[in-house]
């Protein structure tokens, strides 16, 4: 179907969507993010248009590349200690804390989700985490300021105990995807009666194959974005604008909140 765009009642009848499902899910992109100041780092002017990637790959075989990509996370991880969750983060965790959501499905790697409460049960996050790291090995979890001392003080990429190599808990360009994670996804997807998609192009494959899932399994699919999607003919409401502003008007309570 044609985009909707916000007036002429399509915020209301999104509130009503929303009030009608009893099972929503939601998958979310850089979108939802870039309100708290995140960048939108694949975007046309975005870093990984301006400095190639570190892919596993690299990482794997190079110790410069490792000390590089380590540089690289302690540099974003900055941004993201500066952000706060925002309106749309607030809105999914409380639908998650209501029990009218029954997941986030995530493709950001900021944490936001988790500082705005959804507990990590409820949580999906398809690529990761870039404000901890984990042993490639074992997956024992490291801090990143630990980590930042070991570098300083050693000279060296870090490695666990177990002799494995300690990495950002993201899933970097080249490494396969988490298949527990994806599991969780399209199984939440299946069970879904609502697929709230919130700020993401739908490009990124296969995390972009999960609303689809939802659509096939027959949910309601809803799509809030800057710009159209390559679901948007098959959506049965799509706004596009600014995530935050047409949440605010659908939960005004939690609008107050912002610092």
């Amino acid at each position: 179907m044609a985009a909707f765009h916000p007036g002429n009642g399509t915020i209301e009848r999104l509130g009503r969507m929303l009030g009608e499902a009893e099972r929503i899910v939601a998958f979310t992109g850089a979108g939802i993010s870039t309100e708290s100041g995140i960048p939108d780092f694949r975007s046309p002017g975005g870093i990984w248009t301006r400095m190639e990637p570190i892919t596993f790959q690299k990482f794997m075989a190079s110790e410069e590349a490792r000390l590089e990509d380590w540089q690289r996370r302690f540099t974003m991880n900055e941004v993201y200690g500066e952000a706060e969750p925002n309106i749309a983060h607030r809105a999914l965790a409380h639908l998650v804390a209501e029990g009218h959501a029954q997941g986030i499905v995530t493709q950001n790697i900021d944490g936001l989700h988790a500082r705005a409460g959804v507990p990590a049960d409820k949580l999906v996050e398809l690529h990761g985490n870039a404000t901890y790291a984990h042993c490639l090995s074992c997956r024992q979890r490291f801090e990143l300021e630990e980590m930042r001392a070991a570098i300083t003080r050693e000279g060296s990429s870090p490695r666990c105990a177990c002799g494995g190599f300690v990495k950002s808990a993201i899933v970097s360009f080249g490494e396969a995807m988490p298949e527990a994670e994806m599991l969780r996804a399209y199984r939440l997807a299946e069970e879904c009666d609502l697929m709230l998609v919130l700020g993401s192009s739908l490009l990124v494959e296969p995390a972009a194959s999960v609303p689809r899932v939802a659509k096939r399994a027959g949910a309601r699919l809803v799509i809030l974005n800057r710009e159209a999607t390559p679901l948007h003919g098959l959506a049965d409401l799509a706004l596009e604008g600014e995530i935050g502003a047409m949440l605010a008007q659908i939960f005004p309570h939690l609008a107050d909140q912002e610092h």
